[in-house]
């Protein structure tokens, strides 16, 4: 009928949208900046990220990743189980330059996806976990028995990085120290309030706590002159 506002989509969003609305908060451009960009409708890029049964045409992605800055493979994500560093070649002037513990806590930002070395007697492996940092200690939770939990009473090493392969440049943090299991209940309720967020594989059985205690942080950057 004339006269009615058109009905919202429902929040759906495909693989696909998913990749073009995070490149999008990447540069920090509004969905009109982007669609002005691409030359098209506003709400056809809101349909494009909200609605899995969106597929644009292979010129309509073309456009929307030139207008990304990106590719239309990293879009539809035929690079998402591939390692990183792939599209990036060394640059014939790169150094390394050692970062400030300043940096280093700078570059963790908070919360991420880091590694932790899990050693012990017939065990050795590096075991991705959701992170957080809590008055510069690195903690996450675990299932007791897991290969994580395994960490606790030992000193540790837990690294991040990160890759830039349009500019072929990188970064790497080390934190060295004590890995402990928090137990005290107000400890516990103090770090929850503080985490960003829980493990990506679901919390029902990650219910232990585990702090490393920084006893030393370094790290590494490539720079290009």
């Amino acid at each position: 009928m004339s006269g009615m506002a058109p009905k919202p989509f429902p929040a759906a969003p495909g693989d696909m949208g998913r990749r073009v609305a995070k490149r999008r908060d990447e540069l920090g451009l509004t969905r009109e900046e982007v669609a002005a960009r691409a030359g098209m409708a506003t709400s056809y890029l809101r349909f494009i990220e909200e609605q899995s049964t969106a597929a644009p045409g292979p010129g309509t992605m073309g456009t929307l990743a030139a207008a990304l800055d990106t590719t239309v493979t990293a879009l539809s994500g035929g690079e998402a189980d591939l390692p990183p560093g792939r599209r990036g070649r060394a640059s014939p002037h790169a150094r390394l330059v050692e970062l400030s513990p300043g940096e280093c806590w700078s570059r963790l930002d908070g919360h991420g996806v880091g590694r932790v070395a899990v050693t012990t007697p017939g065990h050795e492996a590096i075991l991705p976990v959701n992170y957080s940092v809590v008055d510069r200690s690195v903690v996450f939770r675990t299932a007791p028995g897991s290969g994580p939990a395994e960490v606790v009473g030992t000193e540790v090493v837990f690294e991040v990085d990160h890759v830039d392969e349009a500019l072929s440049q990188g970064w790497s943090v080390l934190v060295r120290g004590l890995a402990r299991r928090v137990e005290n209940p107000e400890a516990v309720r103090y770090l929850a309030q503080r985490v960003y967020s829980g493990p990506w594989p679901g919390d029902d059985d990650r219910i232990m706590w585990v702090r490393i205690e920084a006893g030393a942080i370094s790290g590494r950057r490539i720079d290009i002159p």
